[in-house]
């Protein structure tokens, strides 16, 4: 059974001092990885993710970049880059993207689903070529930048972290990504893209079956990923757990949303024993909690290190 690692990500900042505050912060108060997004409104990831490498101990991830926003040559000149200069810290985390009103504020065309897949496939492929591949026309002087980890990507790139729920996103997942999220979000019929419902538990757990069953020898080497959606420090659950209910729009029952591992829910010690409950149940090791959450959940890290 691995070790538990935790993580973060940043929604935003209004000064350099201000994201390093917050980034030493969380590092002193237990966390492992700082994790930046890939979203219109959302602070370039890759100018963050250096800086934070730079004045911590972090490692640093992306989580996720949208695979339709770039192309594989200047991603992979990005990723190679960012792993020099971080010392070789650098996740890379992919996705299909799934809001739409990105696609179409950045004129980008947004393609139906099976399209964002078959681009994410073929990025992964495209960056696998051009973190190897050598360029004969290169002027005197100048060398192509690369990746200094060879863990993902085939041994040629940083860590590879794919997540999804759907079949055709978890295929790819388990054909190559060293740490694999079930996202845990389902997008709910006949309401607009990005609108979504939190999975229950024992969805998650057919998810990881099947992403088992795809990868097949690979399965046993990787690493699960959760992120947590909600934290909730609380004495009494249920009480807790009912006006989340009520919150989700009666997507979930009480009893769904004290199952799910997408929200933690109780003390300190309850939330505790649900992170290894799930850990036993379906493997999640690397767990993430959205910047909000960063003080509410550090006791958390706490006690499971206390434990280890």
């Amino acid at each position: 059974m691995r070790d538990f690692r935790f993580s973060f990500n940043i929604f935003g900042f209004d000064s350099r001092d201000a994201l390093l505050d917050r980034c030493r912060h969380g590092e002193s108060a237990g966390y492992d990885t700082v994790f930046a997004a890939d979203h219109l409104g959302a602070p370039a990831p890759f100018p963050l993710l250096v800086a934070v490498a730079g004045a911590t101990g972090l490692r640093v991830g992306t989580l996720v970049l949208n695979a339709p926003f770039w192309n594989a040559a200047l991603l992979a000149r990005e990723i190679a880059t960012t792993d020099i200069l971080t010392d070789g810290k650098l996740e890379v985390g992919l996705g299909a993207g799934h809001m739409k009103w990105e696609f179409d504020a950045a004129r980008i065309e947004w393609k139906p689903f099976g399209g964002r897949v078959e681009q994410l496939s073929e990025m992964v492929d495209g960056l696998r070529t051009s973190f190897t591949m050598d360029f004969d026309e290169l002027p005197e002087g100048r060398t192509v930048p690369r990746p200094l980890q060879r863990r993902g990507f085939g041994g040629s790139g940083p860590p590879l972290i794919i997540g999804g729920t759907g079949d055709r996103v978890l295929r790819i997942a388990a054909a190559h990504a060293d740490i694999v999220g079930v996202a845990g979000t389902f997008q709910i019929p006949g309401r607009p893209p990005g609108t979504f419902r939190l999975a229950t538990a024992d969805e998650v757990a057919e998810r990881i079956r099947f992403v088992r069953n795809h990868a097949g020898a690979r399965a046993k080497d990787i690493e699960w990923h959760l992120l947590v959606q909600l934290v909730v420090e609380t004495d009494d659950r249920r009480a807790a757990a009912n006006e989340i209910a009520d919150r989700l729009g009666g997507t979930m029952s009480v009893a769904d949303v004290l199952g799910t591992p997408y929200v933690l829910v109780g003390t300190v010690e309850e939330m505790t024993e649900q992170l290894r409950s799930h850990r036993e149940r379906f493997g999640f090791s690397y767990v993430t909690v959205h910047e909000p959450y960063l003080e509410v959940f550090a006791p958390v890290i706490r006690r499971l290190r206390e434990q280890s």
